[in-house]
């Protein structure tokens, strides 16, 4: 039994190790196939590149001398264009130093024969100068003057002709001159008043506030009056109440105060609730309420005067000229038609009409605030110009508005003329009872203070003055100088607007009876 196994596992163990050699013989033979046939591949595969290298050399040589060939190609085709264009450069060339050759020559020629023709015309000149010369002797002779005698004497009579036509000459052209410019500025002037019509109400220095009833003005007064003390405290008004039924007269100099109690009255009226507390309130809502009226005001007239641009603050100096008059003209609207008659007299005479606009428009800008800082209504127009950066034709104008220095500029002209305009017509301002006739009176007064002087007369409301003269004492020439003197001194002692004409009259009468 111990046998057998013995045997079994002896026969295994040999089995084992033979199936192990046949084993690694057979992979060991499978290893060598695959590599000698993974050489055998490899050959393959360095012969195919080999022969692939081989190939692609050849093809880049071939490319590299058919690239060379061309290259050579090309160069010699561009040295024979070169060499070509240098042989027509050096033909042309010969061919203008040919030309310049001929040239020269030609010139040479000519200058001979120019000198040839100088020295011929320098005798002959020396000729002539002979025979002139003997020709002044022979005058001379003749005439019993000299030369220069002679010449000055020719001179002289040339000179006085020459002068007399001149005179006569200029003052024809200036006499037609003057009459085309006169007719032309008349023109002008009417066809720009013609194209604007403006109305103008005369405005007083009152606002008259309607009651629902007499009732309210005892409401008004307040107890022992604290109610209109306090409303006349905070606006800087006069309220007047007296016996006119249902009304209450609001009196002040500023229109911006005077407006501001109009409308603040005007509410504690609707309200019913009538106190010092209730006042102060209403008088803050109606300060704002101008305020933003004062604001729209100007903008209007911006807009309505064509001028756009303006800074904001100007503006609102423009608007505050809504409660500001002069002579009872309202200052915002004499600025607005003195900037539309500026832009028409600008646009008829070819200028720029929106500079001419501007400048009419900002020309009485101080009188916003004249009343409350220093200085004249020109200065502080001036400053405010300045302060806003306006052009410097705009400031002239301001500034030489009213004659206080030259005009720099015709649109300062224009506004000077536009300003007398609008001032000057009839029903655009009104002055009162008293200066009115005292300024008729001063002005008779100073007609009659000339010596040869009648009697004289303020007509015209003032716009002209009658003056009737003593014929023997009197000439006709004297009339033309003392019509000069009497508007010379009316301009230097008479504050007035617009202009004043002098008529001076000179009557001669002879008398006799029928017995």
């Amino acid at each position: 039994m111990t046998y057998v196994v013995i045997t079994a596992v002896v026969t295994l163990v040999l089995s084992a190790i033979l199936t192990w050699f046949l084993a690694t013989g057979y992979h060991k033979k499978v290893t060598e196939g695959k590599i000698g046939s993974a050489e055998e591949r490899a050959r393959k595969i360095i012969d195919e590149a080999l022969k692939t290298a081989e190939e692609t050399k050849r093809e880049k040589l071939l490319e590299v001398k058919e690239e060379a060939l061309k290259t050579r190609n090309d160069l010699e085709k561009e040295v024979r264009d070169r060499r070509n264009e240098v042989q027509r450069t050096e033909r042309r060339i010969q061919q203008k130093e040919e030309n310049v050759e001929k040239r020269s020559e030609a010139i040479e020629r000519k200058e001979q024969s120019l000198n040839a023709r100088e020295e011929a015309l320098s005798k002959k000149n020396e000729e002539v100068t002979k025979l002139n010369e003997q020709m002044i002797q022979e005058l001379e002779k003749i005439s019993g003057l000299t030369s220069e005698q002679a010449k000055e004497y020719l001179l002289k009579i040339v000179e006085d002709d020459v002068k007399h036509e001149s005179a006569v000459m200029i003052k024809t052209m200036e006499a037609e001159a003057k009459e085309e410019a006169d007719k032309r500025a008349k023109e002008i002037v009417v066809n720009a008043i013609q194209r604007c019509s403006a109305d103008h109400v005369s405005e007083t220095t009152i606002s008259v506030v309607q009651l629902p009833n007499d009732e309210m003005k005892g409401r008004i007064i307040g107890r022992e009056g604290r109610n209109i003390r306090t409303l006349e405290t905070m606006t800087g008004v006069d309220l007047i109440i007296d016996d006119t039924p249902e009304a209450v007269v609001i009196s002040g100099f500023d229109p911006i105060r005077r407006e501001v109690a109009r409308i603040a009255l005007e509410k504690l009226i609707v309200d019913g609730r009538i106190h010092p507390a209730r006042i102060e309130e209403m008088v803050e809502k109606a300060q704002k309420e101008v305020a933003a009226k004062i604001k729209e005001e100007g903008e209007n007239a911006a807009i309505e005067a064509g001028v756009h641009g303006l800074h904001p603050e100007v503006i609102k100096i423009l608007g505050r000229m809504k409660f500001r008059t002069s002579y009872g003209q309202n200052c915002l609207k004499h600025s607005v038609e003195v900037a539309q008659l500026c832009g028409l007299l600008a646009s008829e005479l070819g200028l720029d009409v929106r500079v001419a606009k501007r400048a009419g428009l900002l020309h009485d800008i101080g009188k916003a605030v004249d009343h409350e800082l220093e200085g004249s209504h020109i200065q502080l127009g001036v400053d405010i110009c300045k302060k806003y950066k306006e052009s410097q034709v705009v400031i002239n104008a301001v500034e030489a508005h009213h004659g206080d220095v030259e005009p720099q500029s015709l649109i300062a002209v224009l506004v000077q003329a536009a300003d007398t305009i609008s001032s000057a017509r009839p029903g655009a301002r009104r002055e009162t009872l008293e200066t009115y006739t005292s300024r008729l009176k001063e002005l008779e007064d100073i007609t009659n203070s000339f010596k040869g002087v009648d009697h004289s007369f303020a007509i015209q409301a003032g716009r002209e003055v009658r003056v009737m003269v003593v014929p023997e004492q009197v000439s006709d020439s004297d009339m033309v100088l003392m019509a000069r003197d009497i508007a010379k001194k009316i301009e230097d002692e008479m504050e007035y607007p617009g202009q004043i004409k002098v008529n001076i009259i000179r009557e001669s009468r002879a008398t006799d009876f029928a017995k």
